[in-house]
């Protein structure tokens, strides 16, 4: 596997496969933190402790398989371009945070992209394993075992009483950050996610955008995941945050029914004018297309559309995005000319699936 192909893919080959729920549920995440208990946390520590710790996943783990996640690449900040960093921060690959270092950072990703290990990011370590639809329980599985093949050569920093120690204090006891990616358009046309919103966060958990903390809500995707890991174990966690989620799964199609039976002629409206702008547009810019790609894989899942598959929406959610756009460009491109290329590449990969018809 090699950076190209990280890069020429905007689906990683998980995301291709469906899951429970999917029509709601994009993905289910679990990210471990976790740090080695003689090095420094990575904001304090030496260039030189931090460039040794990276030597050993150099040595140990590049290009290694555990299980489903084959031939692992190890990708180091420092060797790529702006734009290849931002694709694989819209991949979900790296974080923003680790997409800024440099010098020792790093991330070791498998060859479906299902598991990618961020290496001195705010933390020495931060696993993340990827699952599509609703499926946190297999997911918290997979990566504990993952987790557990890393620890075979990796002395954690544990404490007895308080659990794995971590850069933030948020991180400490489990670790664990368990997140649910949701497509909620009806909730959020009625406004009923605004009102749900802080009954979420009082229950432990938090309500963000795509890219998590800091990022806005785009195309009715949100992300739900949990804020506490201290005095919860990682099952505890992971239920809580399942209990709510079947809670917007249920409130979600809710939602939808009542739309259809109440306002149907306006919803279908919708939904065939922002296929429209999808089809015909010359310019667009990032957020009305996230709309429009909203409003029609919503049609597609009501039955209004019976042509256009449902993992293409996903596809262009990320083709679209600023990183891929110049990536696929060969070439810097000002806002204005992102916009026209946006426009261009989702008329042309629509016109693909026509054709198929």
């Amino acid at each position: 596997m090699s950076l190209q192909q990280f890069m020429n893919e905007a689906i990683s080959p998980w995301m291709k496969e469906q899951g429970p729920d999917s029509d709601i549920v994009l993905s289910s995440r679990i990210r471990l933190a976790r740090n080695f208990s003689d090095v420094s946390f990575p904001v304090v520590a030496s260039e030189q402790s931090l460039a040794e710790l990276l030597e050993f996943f150099k040595q140990e783990y590049a290009q290694q398989s555990y299980k489903d996640y084959q031939d692992m690449e190890l990708v180091e900040m420092h060797s790529l371009q702006p734009i290849e960093k931002r694709v694989l921060v819209e991949k979900h690959l790296v974080s923003p945070h680790l997409a800024e270092q440099s010098n020792a950072s790093a991330a070791l990703i498998s060859k479906n992209e299902q598991v990618s290990v961020m290496i001195n990011e705010e933390d020495h370590l931060r696993i993340q394993l990827y699952f599509p639809g609703f499926q946190l329980d297999k997911a918290l599985e997979q990566a504990s075992e993952f987790d557990d093949w890393l620890e075979e050569k990796i002395n954690y920093a544990f404490d007895e009483k308080r659990g794995y120690l971590t850069a933030c204090p948020t991180n400490v006891g489990t670790g664990l950050r368990a997140s649910v990616m949701m497509h909620l358009p009806a909730l959020a046309m009625t406004q009923q996610i605004n009102r749900m919103t802080p009954a979420i966060n009082q229950l432990g958990l938090v309500v963000r955008g795509i890219y998590g903390e800091g990022s806005e809500a785009v195309g009715n995707i949100f992300q739900i995941s949990n804020q506490i890991t201290l005095g919860k174990s990682e099952r505890d966690i992971v239920e809580d945050l399942q209990s709510v989620v079947k809670q917007l799964i249920n409130q979600e199609r809710r939602a939808r029914d009542t739309l259809m039976n109440k306002s149907k002629t306006p919803l279908e409206d919708r939904v065939f004018r922002s296929f429209g702008v999808l089809r015909h547009s010359r310019i667009i810019e990032s957020k009305e297309a996230a709309k429009c790609l909203s409003d029609l894989r919503l049609g597609i899942d009501l039955g209004f559309i019976d042509h256009v598959p449902r993992s293409i929406l996903n596809e262009l959610m990320i083709l679209t995005q600023p990183g891929f756009l110049q990536h696929y460009a060969k070439t810097p491109l000002s806002p204005e000319e992102r916009d026209v290329r946006r426009a261009s590449l989702i008329r042309e990969r629509l016109q693909m699936e026509n054709n198929k018809d």
